[in-house]
């Protein structure tokens, strides 16, 4: 597949991709770069692996080059690399909004960009959330270009072959359609998950902390995906705006559905929601998305 990569960005999935093919690939070279100078200090103390202080010094010998910076900042970065990337070098990304990034990413025409999105991560963030495991068994999406040459076909089953080395699975599917299924299965959840625990924040002065103190499972739950990386989210809503409104159009709907019935005391409509939902929790288990161990596996 691929001898050397250059990462552009040491946080939690660009860490982890380190992380990752040290362990699943330990032949092939990868040198990693931040812009924060801070970051890169804190990746050399943890040893992450060779730690480069400019971008086209990362990017000069590779064979694959990953984007792992917010997605507003991919088409600077991928600007700022582009003549240091050598002849025939696969260009690739890990943005979970795929059409704005293709429309932002101008690779030189002898480099092969061929988007991608791993559906994995954590609310952690920086180099010290790394985790070499992060991407077993779950999805990389890859969006192609329409790009027929052979040899842009090559560099799409090669990112997929390292991908799988990894311990994902692939997945191809076009850019406009991977950002309306995000909008549904991830940027929605997390909008409402910041949403209410931002509410929570202006009642707390109303209820004497008991909001915090008495923090139930399902609360706990949306504090944890509202403390995902806010500039990184702050791009994805900003960049995948026209499918995450349409589904909010959605979700406000069911939501009016849902007021009406508590208000009419339709337990009938109620009970017949919450069934289909549960239906779905089952689907996402059989399907290997998450674990069926009571308390959701946790040991508390």
């Amino acid at each position: 597949m691929f001898s050397r990569i250059a990462i552009i960005g040491a946080g939690h999935i660009g860490a982890s991709i380190t992380r990752a093919t040290a362990e699943a690939l330990p032949d092939v070279q990868v040198a990693l770069y931040d812009q924060s100078p801070d970051v890169r200090a804190r990746a050399k103390e943890i040893g992450l692996g060779v730690i480069v202080d400019a971008p086209e010094e990362a990017v000069r010998d590779a064979d694959l080059v990953i984007l792992a910076v917010p997605v507003g900042a991919m088409g600077p970065a991928a600007q700022g690399i582009a003549d240091a990337m050598k002849p025939g070098a696969v260009l690739s990304d890990v943005g979970s909004v795929k059409a704005s990034v293709v429309a932002a990413v101008k690779p030189r025409a002898d480099a092969f960009f061929v988007p991608g999105h791993p559906l994995a991560g954590t609310e952690q963030s920086g180099p010290d959330a790394g985790l070499a495991h992060l991407f077993h068994n779950r999805w990389m999406i890859v969006t192609p270009l329409n790009d027929p040459r052979p040899e842009y076909q090559e560099a799409v089953a090669a990112l997929s072959a390292f991908w799988r080395a990894l311990g994902a699975r692939v997945e191809v599917m076009d850019a406009a359609r991977h950002d309306v299924v995000l909008a549904v299965v991830s940027h929605l959840p997390h909008l409402i998950a910041y949403n209410i625990v931002a509410m929570a924040e202006d009642l707390e002065a109303v209820t004497e902390s008991e909001v915090v103190k008495y923090s139930a499972s399902g609360f706990r739950d949306f504090t944890r995906i509202a403390a995902s990386d806010p500039i990184m989210w702050r791009d994805v809503f900003l960049n995948n705006r026209e499918a995450v409104l349409e589904m909010l159009g959605f979700f406000t709907e069911g939501l009016t559905e849902l007021q009406r019935a508590i208000r009419l005391g339709d337990g009938a409509k109620l009970q017949e929601i919450f069934t289909r939902a549960r239906r779905v929790r089952r689907e996402v288990i059989e399907a290997g998305q998450d674990s069926p161990a009571p308390n959701w596996g946790r040991e508390n």
